[in-house]
């Protein structure tokens, strides 16, 4: 994050209906029973070989509708374990976008966000104000922004859920924040 709620980074295209069984799959990660770091490697190896050695810290995916969409795997910490910054998609499942949240990873729905990005070009997206930027082609759209006191932003900004809560209990006067 650049400035505060904006990320900016190169873009990886992706298309519609992109289903979390590429993002995190079966036959390697669970099959094997790999941890989270372990199987990151496998991250869209099914229909992007190679994909986890290009990716660069701060590299953002821009995708069609219904991004991770398919069953409940926790793809979105397999993104995030790549390096990628930020999502941009039309559309994202529901239990994607909050796997996402609850990670940490930067998620905004943005019409129009598809057509707009070739692979490679670089975004610039401000989640408080919606606004995405194509720095490339020197064009801007406006996505769906988080309020600052939203929820969403409010868990992004602690770091995820987990320090979210313990960051409420202690202001609760709660002591005990470990293994929450």
């Amino acid at each position: 994050m650049s400035s505060k709620g904006t990320y900016t980074g190169r873009v990886w295209k992706f298309g519609d209906d992109v289903s979390t069984d590429l993002m995190m799959p079966g036959n390697t990660v669970l099959a094997q029973k790999l941890s989270d770091e372990q199987g990151a490697k496998y991250c869209f190896s099914i229909n992007r070989p190679g994909w986890t050695d290009q990716t660069k810290p701060g590299d953002i995916i821009v995708a069609g509708r219904n991004f991770g969409c398919g069953s409940s795997r926790n793809g979105a910490r397999m993104i995030q374990l790549n390096g990628i910054g930020a999502i941009l998609a039309e559309t994202t499942s529901r239990i994607f976008l909050r796997n996402a949240i609850n990670i940490a990873l930067p998620t905004l729905w943005c019409e129009g966000v598809d057509a707009a990005f070739d692979e490679g070009d670089t975004a610039e997206v401000n989640l408080l104000t919606g606004e995405v930027k194509n720095l490339t082609k020197n064009t801007v759209l406006k996505g769906d922004a988080w309020p600052e006191d939203s929820p969403p932003w409010q868990i992004l900004s602690a770091g995820g859920l987990i320090p979210f809560i313990q960051h409420m209990m202690v202001a609760r006067g709660m002591t005990r924040t470990d293994g929450v």
